[in-house]
């Protein structure tokens, strides 16, 4: 089982940056592939970013490529995503979610076992 804890969301002016943190428990994260979604009030969640078990493989949603870059650190347990270029848009809930098959491919929320508690981030225009 994979614990997930994240951190760094906040509040930020339009253009800013900001990088959230994923913080895992247990030997075997290093096999998952992490993902980032995220979701508005009102509307439904929605993938973000994902990678590789390996950190070789990243994925992006359109509306963040370019401008959000997803990591992750397997001796530290921790996948990152850093935000830059923020809009207002970019204002959501964000969650971080473990994938048992390593490979970050899918962008579907029901693909991924396990769950972190999520971080707001607020993007001020």
């Amino acid at each position: 089982q994979v614990q997930l804890v994240e951190s760094g969301g906040g509040l930020v002016q339009a253009g800013g940056s900001l990088r959230l943190s994923c913080a895992a428990s247990g030997r075997t994260f290093r096999s998952y592939a992490m993902g980032w979604f995220r979701q508005a009030p009102g509307k439904e969640r929605e993938f973000a970013a994902a990678i590789s078990w390996s950190g070789a493989n990243t994925y992006y949603s359109d509306s963040v490529k370019g401008r959000f870059t997803i990591s992750r650190d397997n001796a530290k347990n921790t996948v990152y995503l850093q935000m830059n270029s923020l809009k207002p848009e970019d204002t959501a809930v964000y969650y971080c979610a473990a994938d048992p098959t390593g490979w970050g491919r899918s962008r579907d929320g029901a693909d991924y076992d396990y769950w972190g508690q999520g971080t707001q981030v607020t993007v001020s225009s």
